[in-house]
């Protein structure tokens, strides 16, 4: 009945502002020419920065990448195998201190098979997410000497840990930091740091990620060793899901290794790979894996766990030789996943409920601080990002850990810096940390009030009303009649697509709707037509979680990227629709 209603009233479309990248046809159809490619993919290349055919060349077979070798990059590396070798030699205790992301167990696991593989004595710890908190701390380093360790090894934490590191040099430990985070003002004082962000930002291993660390590390130390024969396909395979799932920028090096390990994920060496291949639903018949597979499939499993349960499982499932465990262990994921997805639902519900029964004006506050009793804060950040979606501000979440503390995360929009904006408030917080794009904060609650005024006043200093609306980055104007079977073939080109190479979206101009309908959990489902020269062109059409837009107005702008449906043996190219308009002449 409400929906029937709806058709009597002004039609509700997505409230977006599109950006059109600029058209390159004379360089698009060079490039064409040259790849044997659709002008079309050739312009988002373009898009991508492959704005020369050199650049181009590159770009598309990633391979060719002129790749300095990390020794002449990383000015701690050598001295880092020189530690790493002594230790190995002498049988010294060596122990990693991961994280509970799945960035941090990927690169726990990664070094704990590597380092084992090459005969070292290795063990690993991870902080508790739920008692300690992120990165190194004096207890672990603590426990560390006491079990007789001689070298502790951070992956995807270390740099801000200042306090911790200068614990263990003081007990006669040596550290090597390997992480990817932003360099505090202060470097910690281990006696080796990696960190790609220590290199100019035109070097192809400025994006690493914290698992892509360990892998240069791992793989340079086999070399030296002449044994890297035995760990270089489970180093790949693991640096592969961790990059992904860590929402690492897929260029530079990033952009090549992944395209060699996506490859070889499908037909994985590791027993843990497998299982969550099995558990997952991604068929194992794939010739290789794309990046969502691992983005909305595998990572979803390995972060759930880092979120809500023990990180132990994760580093089981990647370590273990033995298929039953990995079974075992894969099927614990996925039931903690489960939960996690229920929780995200309720808490977003919950969200959405609060925020138009308090009649907000973000237009006026351009910040959104949520903050309720009794959500788990393991998941709050996948919230915020589904919050920001919905309303397009900043979103700052949390949720009480005691009556008188508050713990929170952060995601952004492109114009406002989460951490600029943390530091901006920092005399109100406890600890806080984070990026351009999202954070982590805590505070006392009494300061609640004093920070979404706080943060209201920064917001106002870097964004405009017209800031305010989600962002739909569109690549091309497309025909229908170029969208076909081949078309998609050639985005595989572009491949890994995902963070700083975003899958192509194309725009096509007032389209026809032929019928519509709401279908599984508050989707739409679209039958689209364009007239074009006398032709007549259909397209099927998915638009996830839009089902509170219909019905859509029968005349529409569309912005939209391609995908394939199989059903009852039948392959078609469709439409995901990501932006609605209405056409110019109507509006």
């Amino acid at each position: 009945m409400y929906a029937d209603a709806r058709r009597y009233t002004e039609p509700r479309l997505p409230n977006q502002r599109w950006q059109m990248y600029s058209a390159n046809p004379t360089l698009a159809q060079s490039i064409a020419n040259t790849h044997q490619l659709s002008p079309l993919i050739a312009q988002v290349a373009i898009n991508r920065g492959a704005d020369s055919l050199a650049k181009a060349r590159d770009y598309l077979n990633p391979e060719l990448l002129d790749l300095p070798h990390p020794l002449e990059e990383f000015l701690d590396l050598a001295f880092s195998i020189e530690l790493l070798e002594s230790a190995i030699a002498s049988g010294e205790k060596i122990a990693i201190c991961g994280d509970y992301d799945a960035d941090g167990m990927t690169s726990t696991a990664l070094l704990w098979r590597a380092l084992g593989a090459l005969g070292a004595n290795i063990n690993y710890a991870i902080p508790s997410r739920m008692h300690e908190g992120y990165g190194i701390n004096v207890r672990i380093v603590e426990e560390f000497h006491a079990e007789g360790v001689k070298l502790i090894l951070t992956v995807d934490n270390g740099i801000a840990a200042y306090e911790p590191i200068a614990r263990a040099r003081e007990l006669g430990l040596k550290v090597i930091v390997t992480d990817h985070h932003d360099l505090p003002p202060n470097l910690p004082p281990a006696n080796a740091i990696l960190n790609p962000k220590l290199l100019p930002q035109s070097s192809p291993y400025w994006g690493l990620a914290g698992v892509g660390m360990a892998y240069v590390l791992a793989v340079t130390l086999a070399q030296q060793l002449r044994k890297d024969g035995l760990i270089l396909r489970s180093c790949l395979e693991l640096f592969t899901l961790g990059t992904i799932a860590d929402l690492a920028p897929l260029k530079g090096v990033n952009r090549r290794w992944l395209k060699r390990g996506l490859a070889k994920l499908p037909q994985s060496q590791l027993a843990g790979i497998q299982a969550l291949i099995q558990v997952s639903g991604v068929s194992d018949t794939q010739k290789a894996l794309k990046p969502d597979d691992i983005g909305f499939r595998l990572g979803p499993r390995i972060n759930a766990v880092g979120r809500l349960a023990d990180p132990q499982i994760v580093i089981e499932l990647l370590t273990t030789d033995n298929p039953g465990v990995a079974l075992e262990r894969a099927m614990q994921c996925e039931q903690i996943n489960k939960h996690r997805q229920q929780l995200c639902e309720e808490i977003e519900q919950h969200a959405i409920a609060w925020v138009e029964e308090s009649l907000l004006d973000l237009q006026a506050e351009r910040v959104l601080v949520v903050v309720q009793p009794g959500w788990h804060h393991g998941v709050i950040g996948i919230v915020a990002s589904r919050l920001v979606e919905r309303y397009g501000v900043p979103v700052f979440i949390g949720t009480y850990e005691d009556d008188t503390h508050i713990r929170g995360s952060a995601r952004s929009i492109p114009e406002f810096n989460v951490f600029e904006a943390l530091q901006f408030c920092s005399d109100l917080l406890g600890k806080f940390g984070g990026h351009q794009a999202a954070g982590g904060f805590s505070l006392p609650a009494e300061n609640l009030e004093a920070l979404q005024t706080r943060l209201s006043q920064f917001a106002h200093q870097c964004l405009q009303p017209q800031h305010l609306k989600p962002l739909v980055k569109v690549d091309a104007l497309a025909d229908f009649a170029a969208i076909d079977a081949q078309l998609y073939q050639q985005i595989e080109k572009l491949q890994p697509c995902g963070i700083e190479n975003d899958s192509p979206t194309f725009w096509t101009p007032d389209v026809r709707i032929l019928e519509q309908k709401v279908v599984g959990k508050n989707h739409l489902k679209v039958t689209f037509a364009q007239d074009r020269r006398e032709q007549l062109k259909i397209l099927n059409a998915i638009a996830w979680r839009w089902g509170q837009y219909y019905p859509l107005p029968t005349r529409l702008d569309i912005a939209y990227r391609l995908r394939e449906n199989t059903w009852n043996g039948n392959t078609n190219v469709e439409l995901e629709l990501v932006g609605a308009r209405l056409p110019e002449v109507m509006s």
